[in-house]
């Protein structure tokens, strides 16, 4: 049996299409092997997102071909979106996947190795299409044995927001929904294998049906280019979805990835509430807490918009995660600019902040923007972020202290010599119970102690 590796790299969308990778090698007759080891094939999903993400995909292409220099490389997604004339003048793969071809990673195997058997192989198959025409999202079904308890579940591809400093729309193409059904039945396959818990996540989730219209509003001027304007309050279809998964037996929790700020309007969070298997646990890219900053990324909100949303999430839910993603150092920001930012998230006080150095990107209009800051800037600055999110997490957890919580178990970790079961909560705080003695996958309530490690906080 020929055996194949496959390594993801980037996002969670990433990750979904690495499971659905790995089904369709599998299917072909492939033994999926850790990607340490000597392999037949070797598959990375690619990302671009940063200078470090481009770095890493080549560095995994580079290793996969000394593992062994007979395998077949497989280069696929973001970064071979971004990079493709790059890769093929390097060498370093054999097949070129782009974004809107994974799932056709099996057959386009197949037609390399018979090639190679007839000797007419070239130096690199490439297939590459201009992401930016695709109007369907790909169908990919994610793998049959799957070893977590959380299921990711990507319900569209694509992104129409164009952020200066952003490669993704030009990598990942424009909004694409996948349709109610599909979702659905995939969602009901994956509770079928044991799934408790499921997370939505695609590119741009809050645009979730904007590609939904009707005859009359596809025959309007300009519909054909397939880059409609975001609109906050035409946020139905994904309620509707999230009203669907409340009625499926055996799901107990639904999350919902990365969101567009200016979703958090007040008709979509009362539909939220109305969804008891919603976890509220919310991720609202924040960027920049300087207005001045937001307008040069092109976010199209202010931050008393994004603190507004922030105050009806904590009106309406008890003690709600809001977590986001900030950049550091972006093109043109002062030291005034970034004291600014840091007093907004001070008043904010969010869960988590994910930290970010600005990563010039080739061909985003920030490219080309006066004021770049140097590396030594923007890692200062992260710093300070940093450690103003370590102690903003541990104010956030500890409220749970004394209070009672439910989790779902996920594994079983040793601290100190001694066994714990854990798991997160609704609002993803990490939990652990003494002992093995639970059965993983299921969900236990329990009185919170106290803080087990930085990360972990105990319970009975």
């Amino acid at each position: 049996m020929k055996s194949c590796a496959l390594r993801n790299l980037g996002c969670k969308v990433n990750e979904y299409e690495t499971e659905a990778m790995k089904r369709q090698m599998q299917e072909a007759g492939y033994e999926i092997v850790p990607f340490e080891e000597a392999a037949d094939v070797y598959v990375v999903n690619t990302c671009s997102v940063t200078n470090i993400a481009d770095r890493k995909s080549r560095q995994m292409l580079h290793q996969a071909r000394k593992k062994n220099p007979d395998a077949v490389v497989v280069a696929a997604g973001c970064y071979v979106q971004a990079a493709a004339d790059d890769l093929l003048k390097e060498g370093c793969a054999d097949i070129l996947l782009g974004n809107d071809q994974k799932g056709h990673l099996a057959e386009a195997v197949a037609e390399w190795m018979r090639k190679r058997e007839d000797e007419t192989a070239g130096e690199m198959a490439c297939y590459v299409s201009d992401i930016g025409k695709s109007r369907e999202v790909e169908e990919l079904v994610l793998a049959d044995a799957l070893d977590h308890t959380r299921a990711f579940i990507k319900i569209q591809d694509g992104c129409n927001q164009f952020c200066s400093y952003c490669i993704i729309p030009y990598t990942r193409g424009r909004v694409r929904s996948r349709r109610p059904g599909e979702i659905l039945r995939e969602v009901e396959r994956v509770v079928e294998k044991g799934y408790r818990e499921v997370v939505l996540t695609g590119i741009h989730i809050s645009s979730y049906g904007l590609d939904f219209v009707s005859e009359e509003e596809s025959a309007k001027p300009g519909a054909e280019s397939g880059i409609a304007t975001y609109d906050p309050n035409r946020c139905e279809a994904l309620l509707d979805l999230l009203f669907s998964l409340e009625q499926m037996p055996g799901l107990e929790r639904v999350r919902l990835g990365s969101l567009e700020p200016r979703i958090i309007t007040p008709a979509f969070v009362e539909g939220l509430k109305k969804c008891t298997k919603f976890c509220p646990h919310f991720h609202l890219s924040l960027q920049s807490g300087c207005d001045e900053t937001l307008r040069r990324m092109n976010r199209h909100y202010t931050t008393a918009e994004y603190e507004a949303g922030c105050r009806l999430l904590r009106e309406a839910f008890e003690h709600p995660a809001i977590t986001t993603d900030v950049i550091t150092g972006f093109a043109g920001e002062t030291e005034e600019e970034f004291a600014t930012t840091t007093r907004f998230l001070e008043g904010l006080n969010l869960y988590e902040i994910h930290v970010f150095p600005y990563s010039v990107r080739k061909g985003t209009r920030a490219q080309r923007m006066p004021g770049q800051n140097t590396e030594s800037v923007k890692k200062a600055r992260s710093r300070v972020l940093l450690d103003m999110t370590k102690r903003q997490s541990r104010e956030f957890r500890a409220w749970y202290i004394g209070r009672g919580v439910d989790v779902l178990l996920e594994e079983q970790v040793e601290e100190n010599g001694r066994i714990y079961s854990v798991g997160h909560t609704k609002e993803y705080v990490k939990v652990a119970f003494p002992g093995g003695k639970w059965e993983l996958n299921t969900i236990v309530h329990g009185n919170v102690k106290g803080f087990l490690t930085n990360d972990k906080m105990l319970a009975e």
